[in-house]
């Protein structure tokens, strides 16, 4: 007998580890927003597992501050995490605050993307001679959501935060604009999607302007902790609000 206990321990620690393994991943991607190494700028991936029951549902937040959708691909950020990315996992994307410039191969033109959601192109020559086809915004997010599709992941768009910018009381959203085609993506390829931008200009707006600022740190565009943390309860509220949103039951009670 007591030369089976340590097999029988041994047995049930590897199938302890296999289920552990088989547990669901959110992968997270976006830009600074979302994930910051600066110390007093903060994204709210970082915290959107204190909202989860992480014994059910891990997060992985591989967001990267400065990058564009085009961007994020270009340096192979995409590649990795698609390497990682398993059936049943789910991907949280948002960008947005980083596409706005000129597409060019000057030092500011170095991830803008083309503007809507069209098929539309524009080839950059680079000085080694490296061409480089560039796409509209709606195009890449097509990309992320068609390839997490074929590997059985769950995709979630979700519109880019509001910067702590204002006009006649009222926070400026982007809703003529990134988070107009973000929605318009979602809606096209049938996923999820999350209008963060909405809720959380929602709730700026209630506030006001003085009380919002102390939720920014440095600029207009980057929260701190308590910003962050505030950003991250807005994308919770946006599962919350479809009901046929398979993360809902990876929520706290």
């Amino acid at each position: 007998m007591r030369s089976i206990l340590p097999l029988l321990i041994a047995s049930l620690s590897v199938l302890y580890a296999f289920k552990a393994d088989k547990k669901p991943v959110i992968y997270i991607i976006g830009d600074s927003t979302v994930r910051n190494f600066n110390n007093q700028q903060r994204g709210w991936g970082s915290f959107l597992s204190s909202f989860l029951d992480t014994t059910k549902i891990s997060v992985d937040n591989q967001a990267m501050a400065g990058r564009s959708t085009r961007t994020f691909i270009k340096e192979n950020r995409w590649n990795k995490v698609d390497s990682m990315m398993k059936s049943g996992d789910y991907l949280l994307m948002q960008f947005g605050h980083n596409e706005g410039s000129k597409p060019d191969t000057s030092r500011a033109g170095y991830r803008g993307v083309l503007q809507g959601t069209g098929e539309e192109t524009k080839e950059l020559t680079w000085k080694d001679g490296t061409i480089e086809t560039v796409h509209t915004y709606g195009w890449y997010l097509r990309k992320f959501i068609r390839e997490a599709k074929a590997k059985g992941v769950t995709p979630v768009v979700i519109s880019m935060i509001p910067r702590n910018q204002w006009k006649d009381g009222k926070v400026l959203r982007a809703n003529e604009s990134y988070g107009k085609w973000a929605k318009e993506v979602a809606e096209q390829e049938d996923v999820f999607f999350i209008d963060l931008n909405k809720i959380t200009a929602d709730k700026y707006d209630q506030l006001g302007a003085d009380k919002v600022k102390d939720y920014f740190y440095g600029d207009h565009t980057h929260t701190n902790e308590v910003g962050a943390r505030i950003n991250a309860s807005s994308v919770i509220e946006g599962i919350r609000l479809d009901k046929k949103q398979p993360l809902n039951k990876y929520i706290k009670k």
